[in-house]
Formats: structure tokens, sequence, C-alpha cells
């Protein structure tokens, strides 16, 4: 029989909230419930100075609903959609937060365990290729000797499982971890991995938030040199908390050069700064189009344009990506054109601008070369 939200439901009865002792399927907290035949997803709201006092609640929520029959994954979330309820909330806040020292910086997100460098590849919006860059960067940087993952965190439109031709579930390890997939060498989490393909991500902002946390920390990473996330596109909520509540070594932005998706990245990078996240650089991506019959050369999306950008704004301009028919042929068959053809030009266009990104890291940020494939 077909586990329904009444089933939950009643599974949360036997769970009680701390100070009132109501029960949670009660107390109208749980929201956004999602079944995915034995996967069970979903929320429980609290106030922004209740997070440490429901966490219990949410691990006894989550044990509840394990246990029910046929449950095989239960994912559950804190969501903070409201400001604190009262002024005295709010000053309860205040005391429990961590004073910085005199002219300091506020605290920074804590690291994940084993990773070294977390980046973000970014766009201020959808359609520009930023998952095909992703993960030919992914690629590009094991190809460089580093230990790489990828984290896609592009909730809405998850990318990352077909491009790398990936199939099948990750297992859980012990608890709540994780183990990540693998492919081309490098260890990667998606939500494309824990639900069916043709399943619509109908989630609020906090749901997203909460998948993309547990699925940054809850993964048996290991040890890696860098750990790169597809963010989701825009400038949203999601994407503005995700660059707070994740130690970021720096952004990547990916655009094409016409002056409407121009207009977005620049309000990319300034949502980075604003979190004070490094700009590692702008990528130009559907730069030009060549003719594979004739040789002509066209600028489909006009030409230069993120190179303009980014000297403009006084951020690294880290190369230019073709729009051709192998980097899209190689992407729907997962099979990344770095890794499929990685003497071919495109993937030499990617090589040098994940050296660029290396350089970045590392704080020795070079001048871009110009590669035009012929």
């Amino acid at each position: 029989m077909a586990l329904t939200q009444a089933d939950i439901l009643r599974a949360l009865e036997l769970v009680k909230l701390p100070a009132s002792g109501q029960s949670l399927a009660a107390s109208g907290r749980v929201n956004n419930i999602l079944i995915d035949g034995g996967k069970v997803i979903f929320a429980i709201g609290i106030d922004a100075t209740e997070a440490d006092a429901m966490e219990p609640v949410r691990k006894q929520a989550e044990s509840a609903v394990s246990g029910l029959p046929g449950v095989t994954q239960v994912l559950v979330g804190l969501t903070a959609d409201k400001a604190p309820s009262s002024a005295a909330a709010q000053a309860r806040s205040q005391a429990h937060r961590p004073a910085p020292g005199p002219g300091g910086p506020p605290p920074k997100a804590a690291g994940v365990p084993g990773v070294k460098q977390i980046i973000a590849v970014a766009s201020g919006k959808g359609g520009v290729g930023k998952s095909t860059t992703t993960a030919n960067l992914a690629v590009a940087l094991s190809v460089l000797g580093l230990k790489v993952g990828v984290l896609d965190a592009d909730i809405y439109g998850p990318s990352v499982p077909k491009i790398f031709g990936i199939t099948g579930k990750p297992k859980l390890i012990s608890g709540r971890t994780l183990a990540p997939m693998e492919a081309y060498g490098l260890k990667i989490m998606s939500i494309g991995f824990l639900i069916d393909e043709e399943t619509p991500m109908i989630w609020r902002g906090p749901m997203v938030i909460s998948a993309i946390t547990q699925m940054l920390r809850e993964v048996a990473w290991g040890e890696l040199d860098v750990l790169v996330v597809d963010m989701p596109p825009g400038t949203g909520d999601a994407q503005l908390t995700m660059a707070q509540q994740t130690p970021l070594a720096g952004a990547v932005i990916v655009s094409t050069p016409q002056d409407l998706a121009l207009l977005d990245a620049r309000r990319g990078v300034a949502m980075f700064r604003k979190v004070e996240v490094p700009i590692l650089g702008v990528v130009e991506n559907m730069s030009y189009f060549i003719c594979p019959e004739c040789g002509h050369r066209s600028d489909i999306f006009a030409h230069g344009g993120a190179r303009h950008e980014a000297e403009r704004l006084g951020v690294p301009f880290l190369g230019e990506v073709p729009l051709a028919m192998s980097i899209r042929e190689t992407s729907d068959s997962g099979r990344p054109i770095v890794a499929s053809d990685p003497d071919s030009a495109h993937a030499k266009a990617y090589l040098a601008i994940a050296r660029q990104v290396q350089a970045g890291l590392s704080g020795a940020v070079r001048a871009a070369p110009r590669i035009v494939i012929e």
C-alpha cells in the first residue's frame, strides 16, 4: 500500500515539542511533505531562535517516519521562514550570537570535513551552459592532479546526473550519511539521484536551502582538494543563503556574450561581493560558432562581452568556450568533452580555464589566454 501524507502525520504524533509537549503533527509546523516511492521529504517550520532546541525534534521526526513500512529514506529540514516572533525572541537571539572582535568580521561558515576548498559555478540566469561548464571544469581540475568533487545544488533543474551519465541511487553508509556517486575520477552528489527524473521540485526557498545543506554536509566526500558546486541560476534567497552559509573559496561566473545575459552576470558578481566571496573570474560560454561544414565563424550571441564586462568590474576573465555541437553531444550522452576527447581544442579551452581557476585559488591569477578554435 502506498504511503500517504496521513501516514507521515500519524507517525509524527509520537514526536513531542520540548516546550509545550504538543505533538509535532498537531503543531502545524510540518509542511512541504513530498513522497517519492519509499523516499519521504518534509520540513519543520521553526522560529529563527529555535534551531538548537529543535534539532533533537528533527532527529526524532526522522526516526519516527523511518520506521514506517515501505520507507527507505527520510530527509527532514528545519526551515525558519519568519523573523523572531517577538522583541524578547530577538533579544534572546542577540544574546546567544557570538560577538565579533573589535572591528572584526562576522564568524565564518563552518567547513566541510576533508574538503580543502569549495568553489561555486554560478550564473545570473539559466540557459547559459552553467552545468556543462561545471562538469568540464571539474574534470579539467582532476586532469590537473586535484582530487575533485561535484555538488549539484541546482535543485529545480539537476543536470549533473545526465551530464556524467550516472544512474542509480547513492548508498546510505551510516545514520544519515550518503556515499557520493562516482564518475571520471570525481565524487558527485545531486538531488537528481534521490528523486525520479520527471518528479517536479515544487519547493519553497527554505526547503531548497535545507536540501542543499544536507547534501553538502551529510555526504562522505572523503579527502578533496576542491568541491565544485553547480549553483542554482539567479541571485535569490537560495543562492544568497548558500553563499553565506558555505565557506566558499571563490566563485566562477558563467555568461553568454549578449547584453541581457551580461546584465544578470553583473548581478551575480554583485551578490558574491556582498557576502565577501572572491570572484575567481568570468567565463564567456557560447562565445562564437564555427560552421563544421564551411568553417565560417558566426558570433551568434555577439562576442567579447564577458571579457569587457570582466574588465569593467575588475575581475579576472577566464576564457572563451565556443558554441559547438561536440560539446552539446558529449554532454547529452554523459561524456563531458574534457574526459571523452581530451586532445580536442574544446577540451583544451576548458583546461585553460581550469588552470586559471587553480591559479586563482592559490592567489596567483594569470592573464587569460586567447584561444580561438578553428
